[in-house]
């Protein structure tokens, strides 16, 4: 039996996030923490017990996979508890025990599921883990269907991945350096998982807890919507804020994603993204080089050798980052260190569109509008023998990404437009995207 163990909260020394454990594992082995001081005994949970103190949690999630691979059930322990396997590893499966069999000593279960929308012969999976979209399929010009998104087999890898396929990202997407930035005169710390900067969130973002299935609705104009309260501090990031997003398949070969999110307490930073990584021949169809891609975007925002903008705004005009034009990624590809990855200044205001791909094998393509004033172009760059669905194996520029958003560390910029949104006020974040064959 594999067991992840996830904290939940920043700042916690000794603890892995998500950790998995061998199947059968001697107790005295588990998580083994070669950080710990000298002379301590780990416990099973890795913690080392003279490093024990109130940054702990108020609860842990375990998630233990069932018979059928695309769930996942999810366990909570108290502090207290977690605290006393420090001393008593067997507590610890005893309190997995007890879950299991119902008693009421433990905290309501909560799975990973997965949730199909279908339109004719387009088909959309998504799961409640991170609001992801798993899968699209849609047919070629010659009839022929094909999974267009690039993913994990089941959900299992999901929890452990990194590489947030199909994921919705925040609070804030994109980097922020320092992984700090001042706010009405607080300055505010996060949790620094890229590096010395934050990315998508955090290590524990949006992309990486259970959201709730509020509405699903099948019918003619199928669509499903997730909600998630983050809590003031999660992360870092102040104030409560309540976050929704809808799929929704809105007319024949067409994607809608409706992201909307309502600050309770305090002021806060907001950039929503959703990150899916797409090849339009196929997810396991190998690389994207030769796709043709335009993008509206006349500027971009550079960025220094960490990829955080340096606050300047850049035309693209006799640089390899002018799409304004239908060019194949991989025409100039060569030229960018390391790959497309930065931000893009989308021309126009309200709803635009924003870029163009098209795939010639297969004669896919794809229009994707925003009412976002950027969209992150992003070639794939960290791929590297990532293992994927149906056997697949994911490597560099295997998939492409188009994330409209909000510019990247706009909280630390004043001259970027404001990702801040006020208790009172909604922030309100859409997509469109279109498929032909």
């Amino acid at each position: 039996m594999a067991v992840w163990i996830d904290e939940g909260r920043p700042g916690i020394e000794g603890l892995p996030m998500l950790k998995q454990a061998h199947p059968k594992p001697k107790l005295t082995e588990i998580n083994r923490n070669p950080n710990c001081l000298k002379g301590s005994q780990c416990s099973a949970f890795g913690i080392c017990p003279t490093r024990l103190s109130t940054k702990l949690p108020a609860f842990y999630t375990i998630a233990l996979p069932v018979q059928n691979r695309s769930s996942l059930l999810i366990l909570q322990t108290s502090q207290r508890a977690a605290m006393a396997t420090t001393r008593a590893p067997f507590l610890f499966f005893l309190l997995i025990s007890f879950s299991l069999s119902g008693s009421s000593f433990a905290t309501p279960r909560k799975t990973a599921a997965i949730y199909e929308l279908k339109k004719g012969d387009l088909s959309l999976k998504v799961t409640n883990w991170g609001a992801t979209i798993l899968s699209l399929i849609l047919p070629d010009s010659k009839g022929n269907l094909a999974d267009v998104a690039l993913g994990y087999e089941g959900i299992g890898p999901y929890i452990k991945g990194t590489a947030n396929f199909g994921a919705l990202v925040g609070r804030v997407g994109n980097r922020i350096a320092g992984a700090r930035f001042v706010l009405n005169g607080t300055a505010y710390r996060l949790y620094p998982n890229d590096g010395k900067n934050s990315i998508h969130g955090g290590h524990r973002g949006f992309s990486r807890v259970f959201w709730t299935v509020k509405e699903k609705i099948d019918g003619e104009i199928p669509y499903i919507t997730f909600y998630y309260h983050s809590f003031d501090g999660e992360q870092g990031f102040p104030g409560d804020l309540d976050v929704s997003v809808t799929y929704r398949l809105s007319a024949p070969y067409e994607l809608s994603v409706i992201m909307r999110a309502t600050p309770r307490t305090k002021a806060t930073p907001v950039n929503l993204i959703q990150h899916n990584y797409w090849n339009l021949a196929g997810h396991n169809s190998g690389s994207i080089l030769s796709n043709t891609v335009q993008i509206f975007a006349s500027h971009i925002t550079p960025v220094d050798d960490e990829l955080i903008p340096t606050g300047s705004i850049s035309s693209v005009a006799g640089t390899p980052f002018d799409f304004l034009e239908p060019k194949t990624v991989g025409s100039r590809i060569d030229m960018v260190k390391g790959g497309y990855d930065i931000n893009y200044v989308v021309n126009g205001h309200g709803m635009k569109k924003v870029a163009v791909v098209k795939d010639d094998g297969s004669g896919r393509r794809l229009e994707l509008w925003s009412n976002q004033p950027g969209v992150q172009f992003y070639t794939g760059n960290f791929l590297n023998h990532v293992e994927g669905k149906g056997g697949a194996v994911y490597e560099i520029h295997d998939g492409l990404c188009l994330e409209t958003q909000g510019f990247p560390d706009s909280v630390n910029h004043p001259q970027f437009p404001s990702q801040i949104v006020n208790p009172g006020e909604v922030y309100k974040h859409d997509m469109v995207i279109k498929f032909s064959f």
